[in-house]
């Protein structure tokens, strides 16, 4: 699958009282809006030159306007359009009527001429689009309705008959599963781009032991690779929801048109293997009110998110003097305006920052869906851009996490200073008791006095002598000095899956494997 550039999902918004949340228009030629509402403000960072033509001219009349005596009002058209964010749906839009058009005629329902002829002024529409060079309506509200209009300007009475069996609602979602689609492909290719960063970031410091947090307080040493390889588990589990959500939205709802499908002879079953969907759906209902996909992506999202914001948060106190235990290169680092010694890893802060919005972009598309009545509601037009906001926030993170793993280098003789302290091989010593057949909560409460006498010597568990173990407890002998100190506790842990030296290097042998990396 092919890496997303980072400008795919920049773009301008809307509305400049809003917080831009879509994507842009295909850069390197000039896109203009034509209506009766301004269009975009122009953003050079796009490449986009986008005219807005605010004339007098008269409203043409709507492709569902048969029935209606009266235009809508620039505040209600204004309020309703959705192209400022959905055209970008352009490229599934055309795939799906592309498909649409292939079935009608196999079913005879338009002639292979009358095909053919669609098929050559969408290729021509997409052309246009790719090239900066259509023109994008508001008064024709969405993508659907700008492309159709488009395709009966260019190719006339043909044309007209594409919507046959076909409505807006299966239409759009339809678009937004292919869109889905694609969006988790990209989002699972940085997924182990930053995994990969991360397998080669521990295979630097196989020997390199840090201290263990809990409760953000020191608790046992670790070796760094096994650390680090705990961020590429929870990335696993990430993809691993990404996937089986795909599995389960690539399911066609083109053919369930408004509600109750259709009274003509479709082949749904041709359309969903044409759009390489796994079948079509089997409830025209649910097909076009079902959102479930959407939500699971954004969940999914979220949790991913969850597991960055961590990666952040503890880069960002490693960074700090306090800790001292990392160092971001300047490639990855910011100043401050004001205090010019500074050097700030401000990436994964916004890596922590950014989480937030993957949250709330979840909650959004949540209460949207909650309690509406079955089939489609033009509610749902507002599940696009948190989806949109969502994806570009989860693909700039995993992006920026990478490149962040890519140029950072681990203070080893920091670390090892500050080994000693916080008693980090007490648990281990607990162990050694064990091994002498002393019950465990025993062994907890002899060690726990032990420490506490190296607290009124000022000293480590290493440093106490013999005699002093023993005025704790007979027990100990002269083999426990095997188990004191950070190196031969870390030797001492032996379970599957543990920061034992074996276990780390087979972990990461195990991973060099499952993600392709040449030794």
């Amino acid at each position: 699958m092919a890496a997303a550039t980072s400008q795919s999902f920049l773009s301008p918004a809307p509305n400049p009282l809003l917080r831009p949340r879509i994507l842009p228009f295909p850069a390197g030629g000039s896109v203009s809006l034509r209506g009766r509402r301004p269009a975009f403000p122009s953003v050079a960072a796009a490449s986009t030159s986008m005219a807005s033509s605010e004339s007098e001219e008269r409203k043409e009349t709507k492709l569902w306007g048969g029935r209606f005596e009266e235009g809508v009002t620039d505040a209600v058209e204004g309020f309703t359009e959705s192209i400022s964010y959905d055209w970008q749906l352009y490229k599934y839009d055309i795939m799906g009527s592309k498909a649409h058009a292939s079935m009608l005629a196999a079913q005879g329902l338009i002639t292979a001429g009358d095909k053919d002829i669609i098929l050559e002024g969408l290729d021509q529409i997409e052309k246009l689009i790719q090239d900066g060079k259509f023109e994008w309506r508001t008064d024709r509200e969405d993508v659907h309705m700008n492309i159709e209009a488009a395709l009966i300007e260019k190719v006339g009475e043909p044309a007209k008959k594409l919507h046959t069996a076909r409505s807006r609602n299966d239409q759009i979602v339809t678009d937004l599963r292919l869109w889905c689609r694609d969006a988790i492909d990209k989002i699972l290719f940085r997924i182990k781009q930053f995994q990969v960063s991360l397998v080669l970031l521990a295979s630097k410091y196989v020997d390199l032991i840090v201290p263990g947090y809990t409760h953000l307080q020191r608790a046992q040493p670790v070796l760094l690779p096994h650390l680090l390889l705990s961020y590429v588990e929870q990335l696993e589990r990430d993809a691993g929801r990404l996937v089986n959500c795909r599995e389960r939205l690539n399911f066609c709802p083109l053919g369930a048109c408004a509600l109750a499908g259709t009274g003509l002879p479709i082949d749904r079953f041709k359309t969903a293997k044409d759009l390489k969907f796994t079948a079509p759906m089997k409830n025209s209902i649910d097909a076009v009110s079902d959102r479930d996909f959407v939500l699971e992506f954004l969940a999914a999202n979220s949790i991913a998110a969850v597991h960055l914001s961590r990666i952040g948060e503890e880069w960002v106190l490693w960074a700090s003097e306090e800790f001292g235990f990392l160092t971001p290169s300047d490639s990855v680092s910011t100043g401050s305006s004001i205090m010019p010694q500074k050097k700030n890893p401000d990436p994964m802060e916004l890596v922590r920052g950014k989480s937030a919005r993957v949250f709330g972009d979840l909650m959004t598309v949540l209460t949207l869906c909650k309690g509406l009545p079955q089939a489609y509601n033009r509610d749902l037009q507002e599940d696009k851009e948190p989806l949109f906001d969502s994806v570009k926030a989860v693909l700039g993170m995993l992006e920026v996490c990478t490149e962040f793993a890519q140029n950072i280098s681990f203070n080893s003789k920091r670390i090892q200073s500050s080994l000693p302290a916080g008693y980090l091989d007490a648990t281990t010593l607990a162990d050694y008791l064990v091994k002498k057949g002393v019950p465990f909560r025993t062994s907890h409460e002899i060690v726990g006095r032990s420490v506490a006498l190296c607290v009124s010597k000022n000293c480590q568990l290493a440093e106490l002598g013999l005699d002093d173990l023993k005025s704790v407890h007979p027990v100990f002998e002269g083999d426990v000095y095997e188990y004191l100190g950070v190196e031969n506790a870390v030797n001492k842990f032996i379970s599957y899956g543990s920061t034992g030296s074996e276990q780390v290097k087979k972990q990461l042998e195990d991973w060099r494997t499952q993600l392709g990396i040449s030794s």
